[in-house]
């Protein structure tokens, strides 16, 4: 059974189909599903969908493009919440930045005070980061050495870029891949995952986005996570079914509520 440890259930082009995107993810052996928060609006029906469903639970944060929506009241609300394991997405990115020097350096200290902000969250009240990194490897690796790696802070780099700075982390953080994987242009991916500690590894969906070969151009969904498992399994040697146990077994290290679920009940 394979965790999807990054998947937007809460986006608007599941609200039509959501229970079937459920039993196709169930079918396709995927046997829990993490919902990040990247808008601190969307956080309610993040949390009822998570109370609906067994093995689906969510986490709480600010994506770095909605910083200016921070508040840590709120999120703080909702890290209380037993079925809320981990503080997130947050982060860097640097991808779309305006031009101009000042709005830009601005730009960036903003995002730079809400994600040291989040890791802050993540020490209080004991949970794992979902961590966001684009185009901003060198101060994301800055920040968490200082902010997270001192203070005994853990998490996923979520999307990983293949960032050898990055993979210096290993011994804090895991690292989850997703659908680019299996794009043709993954070559620097495809180079590093051998280097990813097996026992740091996890795989996501990202969906609605990034959805891997054989189906891109449709909408990402959980069920889609096997073929992500597969192209690193093809990269490793390794058959589907143990790469799915050891990375399963890896998310429920970091995320121990997946410990906690029914196993009789999974998804139903």
């Amino acid at each position: 059974m394979i965790i999807d440890t990054h998947c937007h259930l809460d986006d608007g082009r599941f609200e039509g189909d959501l229970d079937d995107v459920v039993k196709r993810a169930k079918n396709a052996e995927v046997s829990g599903i993490l919902i990040p928060g990247a808008d601190i609006f969307d956080l309610p029906k993040a949390k009822e969908i998570s109370y609906k469903y067994d093995n689906i639970f969510y986490a709480a944060g600010v994506h770095p493009y909605h910083h200016k929506d921070y508040n840590e009241s709120i999120l703080e609300e909702y890290l209380q919440d037993w079925r809320c394991i981990a503080v997130g997405e947050c982060g860097l990115d640097y991808f779309r930045l305006p031009k101009n020097e000042e709005e830009k350096t601005k730009e960036k200290v903003a995002q730079k005070e809400v994600f040291i902000a989040q890791i802050k969250l993540a020490a209080k009240f004991a949970k794992p980061l979902i961590v966001h990194v684009r185009d901003a490897n060198e101060d994301s690796f800055d920040i968490l050495n200082e902010y997270a790696v001192s203070t005994g802070v853990t998490g996923v780099l979520h999307c990983y870029n293949a960032s050898t700075l990055l993979l210096k982390l290993r011994e804090n953080f895991y690292f989850a891949l997703g659908g680019v994987l299996t794009f043709q242009n993954a070559k620097n991916l495809t180079e590093i995952l051998p280097e990813i500690p097996k026992e740091r590894l996890l795989f996501e969906t990202d969906a609605p986005y990034l959805t891997p070969h054989p189906h891109r151009g449709e909408r990402n969904e959980p069920a889609y996570t096997r073929y992500v498992v597969q192209k690193a399994g093809e990269i490793l040697n390794i058959s589907v079914e143990e790469l799915s146990k050891l990375s399963s077994n890896n998310a429920k290290r970091i995320f121990k509520a997946f410990n906690k679920a029914n196993s009789d009940r999974i998804m139903g």
